[in-house]
């Protein structure tokens, strides 16, 4: 048997509560006062978990303050769960993981998982948090026909047997399956996790078998749904955070209408404190502003925010520099990118016109597109000769970074790539030098873009100057985030711009599902993903033998625990990357611009910025961050 559980809370968190009074933040000492809220001491877990600030190198902060961010987009609220990032088990700075959210976590032969929760917890109403928040979500969400149609996610199988799941008492949960699952832990661990908790004592009244039911039937004309599952869904929005009705156990809870400027406030009952008894989050209040992205750099230099790295890129690096020596109050950190390409380009190979679907998943004409890129022309016009040229790979840090993936048919050779395209008999040119595809139609790349970032337009007119001696027209057509996700989805975007694997620092430890056609969200495959995430219920079966061999490997990483074998396993599904060009990596490892007010502390000097693993700022734990002097920003 396994046993998760922090040093901390071993070593130090029992003796330490004994000796140390909890502290009561000023923020919610009027409502403490006049008993509208329990005083901390009682808010807080029975066994809070105590930070060792010590020991990360931070020093102990004093809470207040108001913290400013900004976002381009009102569904960007979201992102208060993803820098918030309180998990039933979370990373650490070191990419470990640890229980965060639960008091600790059994495993046995990785595949019977106990989760003990904290005796006391509870949301950020006051509502105790335990474990019939679990039962609720199994039984009366996941397994209800009418809010959940699709039945239970694919994460909760294990080779086509549903996982059992069980709750002996109000502070234990068990979740097994006859095999072992190996992905269970660090799902729970991720930027956006699957939430296996509900508020169940908030969300029961819009449940048909808990609720009035003519209370209900007004609350879903009111809501203006066709029926009460509809309604549940609507205000059932863990990750999105966009009700802020709905209890939360994240440092900060919304407090805030359908408004530009979202406001975030410390939730009184979370559940972490550092060593001297003092309730985090350090600050009180996060102020989120939606603006239009091309304004988020402009906005930083003036001094409009606190913490922002969301909305910023490389070329924004010189003027944020200039507006910090010219008196700003700010700073302006360099941290590493955690994705494995600034820019790739994935065609789509579920496109669904047929004869250029046949084109793009010959792996000649991906190789020939990859080796028609000037890669260091990009590099020095974009990112000052900074960045890393080559395909999509593992980052150099990784211990499963190998320099032959990195470059393999990334070096420009246009005499080669012309020749690849030649073999293919692609032969036939219009009179102005365009080769024409085996119907006749002029060779006309479509690349779709969210048009969020400028050094990608900036990078697709270079490669769309070189593929032209290719006989490759290159067509850019911006659209909105969304637009461009959906149409991807559907199969009828031919290509698609967009960062590389979120994580590109894996170990053999790391899952490799995101390697294989396993989700939608890579963009080369999106309806292979479908039908591997719906169990066959949507998309397409992959054709191809190289994505088949990707998923028999991803599968039999998760039946062995043999580090050797992993570690063969990815290094393998790497170098069928590298072979196939899934997706065609142009740069990477360029630098992150953080910028962070001169009086915020506690904030990393050199970090890692990725979504996943890690959850931008989540992993460097946002809630620990404070003011030397707090004070209330005020906003114009």
């Amino acid at each position: 048997m396994l046993r998760i559980v922090t040093l901390l809370l071993a070593l130090l968190a029992a003796p330490l509560m004994a000796q140390t009074a909890y502290q009561e933040s000023s923020f919610w000492a009027a409502e403490v006062r006049k008993g509208d809220l329990p005083p901390v001491a009682e808010r807080l877990p029975e066994v809070p978990l105590v930070v060792d600030l010590e020991a990360k190198g931070r020093s102990f902060g004093q809470q207040g303050g108001t913290l400013r961010t900004l976002v381009s987009r009102t569904k960007d609220v979201r992102q208060m769960v993803v820098y918030g990032y309180a998990r039933l088990v979370g990373y650490d700075s070191s990419y470990d993981l640890y229980p965060d959210i639960l008091r600790d976590v059994e495993v046995e032969e990785d595949r019977r998982y106990t989760l003990h929760l904290r005796p006391g917890h509870h949301w950020s109403d006051g509502a105790p948090f335990t474990s019939e928040d679990f039962r609720y979500w199994w039984e009366d969400v996941i397994l209800n026909e009418l809010i959940t149609p699709g039945g239970p996610p694919e994460f909760m199988y294990v080779d086509g047997t549903l996982a059992s799941v069980t709750f002996p008492d109000l502070h234990t949960v068990v979740i097994e399956w006859p095999t072992p699952n190996a992905y269970f832990l660090p799902l729970l661990a991720q930027a956006s996790p699957p939430f296996i908790y509900r508020p169940a004592h908030y969300l029961k009244q819009f449940h048909a078998d808990f609720a009035d039911p003519a209370a209900l039937k007004k609350e879903t004309r009111k809501a203006r749904v066709k029926s009460w599952a509809a309604l549940h869904n609507r205000r059932d929005n863990m990750y999105k955070f966009d009700n802020p009705a709905l209890p939360t156990l994240q440092p900060w809870m919304n407090a805030s209408g359908q408004t530009s400027r979202q406001v975030f406030v410390r939730n009184p009952y979370y559940h972490r404190v550092d060593a001297r008894g003092v309730q985090l989050p350090y600050i009180d209040v996060v102020e989120m502003s939606i603006v239009g992205g091309g304004l988020i750099a402009a906005k930083t230099n003036a001094g409009e925010v606190d913490l922002q790295a969301r909305g910023l890129d490389f070329p924004d690096i010189s003027i944020l520099k200039k507006g910090e020596a010219d008196g700003g109050n700010y700073r302006t950190l360099l941290w590493n990118s955690g994705v494995a390409s600034q820019i790739a380009i994935y065609p789509n190979l579920n496109f669904a016109d047929p004869v250029w679907r046949e084109v793009m998943r010959d792996v000649r004409f991906r190789r020939a597109l990859s080796m028609g890129i000037d890669r260091r022309m990009i590099n020095r016009a974009l990112y000052f000769g900074l960045a890393a040229e080559g395909g999509m790979a593992v980052l150099s840090s990784s211990p499963l970074y190998d320099e032959g993936n990195l470059l393999s048919w990334s070096d420009m050779d246009l005499r080669r790539a012309n020749a690849l395209l030649d073999e293919m008999g692609l032969t036939e040119r219009t009179p102005a030098g365009i080769r024409m595809l085996p119907d006749g139609r002029p060779m006309e790349f479509v690349v779709e873009t969210a048009g969020e970032r400028q050094e990608v337009e900036n990078a697709l007119a270079i490669v769309a100057d070189t593929w032209l001696d290719l006989g490759v027209k290159l067509i850019m057509r911006p659209l909105d985030r969304e637009i461009l996700r959906n149409r991807v989805y559907a199969g009828v975007s031919m290509a698609a711009i967009w960062y590389g694997w979120d994580n590109g620092l894996p170990t053999p430890a790391t899952s490799p599902k995101y390697l294989a056609p396993t989700n939608q969200e890579f963009f080369a495959w999106p309806m292979w993903g479908q039908f591997y995430a719906s169990g066959g219920a949507a998309g397409e079966a992959p054709d191809m033998e190289a994505p088949q061999r990707l998923l028999k490997l991803a599968d039999d990483w998760a039946h062995t625990f043999d580090r050797e074998k992993r570690r063969a396993i990815w290094e393998e599904m790497l170098a069928i990357h590298a072979e196939n060009q899934f997706a065609i990596g142009i740069l990477s490892e360029a630098p992150q611009p953080v910028v962070v007010n001169k009086n915020l502390r506690n904030v990393p000097e050199e970090a890692i910025w990725a979504f996943e693993p890690g959850a931008h700022f989540g992993v460097h734990r946002i809630d620990e961050f404070y003011f030397e002097t707090p004070f209330e920003q005020v906003s114009e």
